[in-house]
């Protein structure tokens, strides 16, 4: 999952698994999506690949990319948990302030 994260923390990377969500796509549909040069654009989805993010397969001379969502679901299932923290925690506050209004309505 450590992986997995650290290549959801670039934009570009996310730009293409964003379009990799609608679809398969060749690594030249996905360049063009990015401002960068094709070495870059390789890297990145190298390190997509790395992560276990996305799946390659050769198709001729062009390599297809395709989204893996296994790794994507256990990032969800782990924020998921956390939130559930957080809200609790949310609603604990939103509570608390509640009473701070009402004690200061009913002070003279």
């Amino acid at each position: 999952m450590e992986a997995a994260l650290r290549a959801l923390a670039d934009d570009s990377r996310r730009t293409l698994l964003e379009a990799l969500a609608d679809g398969p796509a060749t690594a030249g549909e996905l360049a063009a999506l990015l401002p960068i040069a094709r070495p870059g654009v390789s890297r990145h989805l190298r390190v997509l690949r790395e992560a276990g993010l996305v799946e390659v397969r050769p198709e001729a001379q062009r390599r297809v990319y395709s989204l893996r969502p296994e790794p994507l679901a256990e990032i969800n299932d782990w924020l998921v948990r956390h939130l559930s923290l957080w809200e609790q925690r949310l609603d604990a506050l939103h509570t608390e302030i509640a009473r701070g209004k009402r004690a200061r309505r009913s002070t003279p």
